[in-house]
């Protein structure tokens, strides 16, 4: 590390709060500072290496850096040997709050090109549930045997919701969604990381009409359909699995290409992070101390630390009983 940057240490970010048509207040109970305005905030981003919502480091030596600036000054101190691979930062990490219902959408892979904006990347992502109402709904991919021109009438019809293979989630589920699976959220809120990527195609909006402009939301169906796996079955809540790269009592929840999550619910001491490698802790529930260098960085509901390869694993000290995801990025083969 070059001698007249700040060295790193686990970094927290300022939330980035989005207006969604769909999205209610329900984030307050999650996070530590309020929510702006009146307005429904669906989503919040946090943690975000986009040149149109860059995160900010909220404390420390570094705050006011943007991921990008780190990067440019330690691209190995904080991606260890993904370095050479990514010039950002490969995910984005957000709270949801779907009040309303999420627009029936898709992303398209990696594979379609023509779609994808110069620079930018696919969109494969996952959900873990934080929260329910009473009509908690996840849509996630096609009921069997549905093909292209079967949705193209429905989407005529204004019937796609009959052919969306859906689940009523429970807290704590952890939901996979590959690239080019049909998709929609309806009363949850969710903890969402994806690719670094903000290409959505929208093929069905309810018939909602977005009260800021009086107006309902453009589709993009051409571009969805062409994006579609039709031969993704439906999907369901992940099963958590123990796996021997993390000892107990960590569980898996997903794994690929892209990204893992892990979850740990504890009370006594434990270790998060991994040496070399760079990690973001998100807690979900109670509070923590994690200890880095001598000092003590506390983290509680809704916090986010990213924990860059030059900190590598800390010890994480519960404060009565704690949840805490943690995010992997892609493993180099």
């Amino acid at each position: 590390m070059k001698m007249d940057h700040p060295p790193l240490y686990p970094l927290r970010f300022k939330p980035i709060y989005q207006y969604r048509p769909w999205g209610g207040r329900r984030l307050a109970n999650l996070l530590s500072l309020p929510l702006p305005g009146d307005d429904p905030i669906g989503e919040v981003w946090l943690l975000s290496d986009r040149e149109d919502h860059p995160s900010l480091v909220a404390e420390g030596p570094l705050k006011g850096k943007t991921i990008e600036e780190l990067l440019k000054q330690s691209s190995e101190d904080l991606l260890g040997n993904l370095a050479t691979h990514y010039a950002r930062f490969s995910l984005l990490l957000k709270f949801l709050d779907v009040q309303g219902r999420l627009s029936v959408q898709v992303h398209p892979s990696d594979a379609y090109k023509e779609f994808i904006p110069v620079g930018d990347t696919g969109k494969t992502e996952a959900w873990v549930v934080l929260e329910r109402g009473p009509e908690a709904t996840i849509y996630a991919g096609l009921k069997p045997n549905t093909t292209a021109d079967a949705l193209g009438q429905a989407i005529t019809n204004g019937t796609v919701p009959d052919l969306l293979a859906s689940f009523a989630p429970r807290v704590g589920d952890g939901v996979f969604i590959r690239a080019g699976t049909v998709h929609s959220l309806s009363d949850v809120v969710v903890f969402e990381v994806q690719q670094n990527s903000d290409v959505t195609f929208r093929l069905y909006d309810w018939d909602q009409i977005d009260p800021q402009t009086g107006m309902s939301r453009p589709l993009q169906v051409e571009q969805a359909m062409a994006c579609i796996n039709f031969a993704q079955e439906a999907i369901g809540p992940v099963v958590p699995q123990i796996h021997d790269a993390k000892p107990l009592p960590w569980e898996r929840l997903i794994h690929c290409d892209h990204f893992g999550v892990w979850r740990v619910t504890e009370e006594f001491p434990f270790m998060a992070g991994a040496a070399g490698t760079c990690r973001v802790l998100v807690c979900t529930e109670g509070r923590a101390d994690l200890e880095f260098g001598g000092v003590d960085y506390p983290f509680g509901e809704g916090d986010v630390l990213l924990l860059p390869a030059a900190v590598g694993a800390c010890s994480c000290r519960p404060n009565g009983n704690v949840t805490v995801l943690e995010i992997s990025l892609p493993e180099i083969r």
